[in-house]
């Protein structure tokens, strides 16, 4: 056990000290929330507006928390799983660099070393998400704050969930790597089209049903989801207040995928965490026994 705390210090302590790879981990989320505010925020705004009634006098502060959250939840829903990649490629740059024939010469098993930069790249992913988490707190407090305790802390929850889901996810993939190009690759591909297949960049009420139908197969798409709903809890009720009709509250809803249907079935918040919670277990299984199987070949630098 000490070994294996060791171990997963160094791939923490290297992921900080590569200060490239570390700001542009914790830049990314920062420069997504300018671009997101400055290109879409009236593009968002507009929706918002056109989908109450416009006999109803509702506050420029909700309309602007309802953006934030919006914004908000689509970039953290997104880091969670493209930061863990990034901090997880030291697994690929010890193979690449040959480092990994170093590590294997010391007793330790092949499943302890897998587990070390799994927990190495879960602590890294989860403190770069933190601290866009505490931006996006700032940001939100600035332009309307409307969050109750209850869902600050499972917004808390969710972005815990998520990194642990990405992390693993990561994990299987890069076992695969061996080369700097392959890492490269990956990254990129991970990072335009996870957003896409999540329902972060667009929600997923805006897709074909055939292809919402799909996604809803992918546990992403309720973690997304999740983060939604807790961005957007306070200031979708405090809409409410204002006798806002419950019919255009559940359009609201509906269209940024707080509510998701499969197959016309309305899925429960607690079904989004068994589902998300489900797929962290499944993946660990997976990254466990692939760790197990093929070690020579997973663990054999070239």
């Amino acid at each position: 056990m000490k070994s294996f705390l060791i171990f997963t210090k160094r791939n923490i302590k290297l992921f900080f000290h590569d200060k490239g790879m570390f700001l542009t981990s914790l830049i990314t989320p920062m420069i997504l929330l300018v671009l997101y505010a400055t290109f879409l925020g009236n593009v968002y705004r507009d929706n918002f507006m056109n989908a109450l009634p416009n006999e109803i006098d509702i506050p420029s502060k909700i309309f602007d928390s309802l953006v934030g959250g919006q914004l908000v939840s689509s970039i953290l829903a997104v880091s969670c799983v493209t930061v863990a990649f990034c901090t997880n490629f030291l697994m690929v740059q010890d193979k690449s660099n040959k480092t990994i024939k170093d590590i294997l010469i010391s007793p330790k098993k092949p499943y302890l070393i897998a587990f070390s930069y799994y927990l190495g790249s879960f602590v890294a992913t989860l403190l770069i998400c933190f601290a866009a988490l505490i931006i996006s707190f700032a940001y939100l407090a600035i332009i309307g704050w409307y969050f109750t305790f209850i869902d600050a802390l499972l917004l808390i929850v969710d972005i815990f969930l998520l990194v642990l889901f990405g992390t693993a996810l990561s994990s299987i993939i890069n076992l695969f790597l061996n080369t700097q190009g392959q890492m490269s690759a990956v990254g990129t591909i991970v990072s335009a089209g996870y957003g896409f297949i999540c329902g972060a960049y667009m929600p997923l009420s805006s897709f074909d049903s055939n292809v919402k139908n799909v996604f809803l197969f992918l546990p992403g798409t309720y973690g997304t989801s999740l983060v939604r709903n807790h961005s957007l809890n306070g200031a979708v009720n405090e809409l409410t207040k204002y006798n806002v009709p419950e019919s255009a509250i559940i359009t609201i809803k509906d269209s940024l995928d707080c509510n998701l249907y499969f197959f016309d079935y309305h899925v429960s918040i607690e079904i989004m965490y068994i589902v998300l919670i489900l797929s962290i277990i499944v993946l660990l299984a997976i990254y466990v026994i692939l760790t197990c199987l093929l070690k020579d070949k997973i663990f054999k630098s070239k």
